[in-house]
């Protein structure tokens, strides 16, 4: 918005939080997203900020968008649907792997205590990182490396989210997850995915099938390879 005045800049302000407004209730609220916790932190979060500024009229769309690299920020719904599903309370410890534009983290970071996330690409890591710090959402520790991998230090966590498309359960993340914790995980072919949420139980996991879907591949040594 460069070159517009203070009106201009308060117009065009308004207008992403009526369009915020508009994606919660049609794309997400209508589809059957209950949680209102997650409703209010969707309509706060300005997700303009987590792309390029030559698409912020596509930001609150029905639709991923590219964020470069050759990935994408996830249609407004998965996000909304995955996050329901992971049950997250306010003292809540989330591993994400694959912290991308940085959008999804910022909508765990409001629901839960702490975010552990896991970004391969340094440049999606850095811009990220950039973001969230405009928002002032410092209880995210960001590492640069092979998500499939998890982050071992930190764990049991109370919830894992994998942001990309795995061939299988990626056992590290299977062991790093609490006893009682939630995942959330797309597994198929590189085409096409099923979503997947895990609940563990001692040694058992408990599957439900949330649906199809189709995301990137997740990429490393419990993934798709490098």
């Amino acid at each position: 918005m460069e070159g517009m005045g203070d009106a201009g800049r308060a117009r065009g302000m308004m207008d992403f939080h009526v369009a915020r407004r508009k994606m919660v209730e049609d794309q997400i609220a209508a589809r059957g997203i209950k949680d209102q916790r997650l409703l209010e932190v969707m309509l706060e979060i300005p997700r303009h900020l987590f792309v390029d500024e030559a698409m912020w009229s596509q930001a609150y769309n029905d639709h991923p968008l590219p964020i470069g690299e050759k990935q994408t920020i996830s249609q407004p719904y998965i996000v909304a649907l995955m996050t329901e599903a992971l049950d997250l309370r306010p003292k809540d410890r989330v591993l994400e792997i694959g912290t991308g534009s940085g959008y999804q983290t910022a909508i765990l970071a409001k629901l839960a205590d702490w975010v552990y996330t896991v970004e391969r690409i340094r440049n999606l890591a850095i811009r990220a990182r950039k973001v969230l710090d405009r928002l002032h959402l410092y209880n995210v520790s960001l590492r640069i490396g092979d998500g499939s991998e998890g982050w071992p230090e930190h764990s049991p966590y109370d919830a894992i989210i994998v942001t990309a498309g795995a061939p299988e359960f990626p056992q590290p993340l299977v062991d790093q997850l609490a006893d009682g914790g939630r995942m959330v995980i797309p597994v198929g072919d590189r085409y096409t995915q099923t979503l997947w949420k895990v609940t563990k139980r001692g040694k058992e996991l408990r599957k439900e099938d949330l649906g199809g879907c189709r995301f990137v591949d997740l990429l490393g040594k419990y993934g798709w390879g490098l």
